[in-house]
């Protein structure tokens, strides 16, 4: 059984093709809150998009779910369509260790793996 707490903290994934590369940030609060950023980068790093979610996220058994609430894109704040069930995700937990994250959307069946990110001590 997965416990919550193993997901509190940053997460990070990426993925690339042969003509851009796509990132995501997670981070997963101790209180049910998130903030998700989806970047999109040219192959020479600049930024084609960004859009940040903000939402409402769960653990029961195996199932991990979130709502999304709020979005931020092209520097825009926008609430989101709380009747639209694109805002409304679940997944099966595949994996859940200290360093991976590993799920499967309960719909398309897609796989995501996110890593944890560790916060490094400052080198003086």
């Amino acid at each position: 059984m997965h416990q919550r707490e193993q997901l509190f903290g940053q997460w990070y994934r990426t993925d690339s093709n042969e003509f851009e590369q796509f990132s995501e940030l997670a981070q997963l609060n101790n209180d049910g809150s998130f903030v998700f950023t989806f970047s999109t980068y040219n192959l020479d790093g600049g930024v084609i998009e960004e859009i940040t979610e903000m939402g409402e996220w769960g653990l029961v058994g195996d199932v991990h779910f979130t709502i999304t609430k709020e979005e931020i894109e092209n520097n825009q704040h926008y609430l989101a369509d709380l009747t639209d069930a694109d805002n409304y995700q679940a997944y099966q937990v595949v994996q859940l260790t200290e360093a991976l994250f590993s799920y499967k959307h309960l719909v398309t069946k897609e796989i995501f793996e996110l890593y944890r990110l560790t916060t490094q001590p400052n080198q003086n």
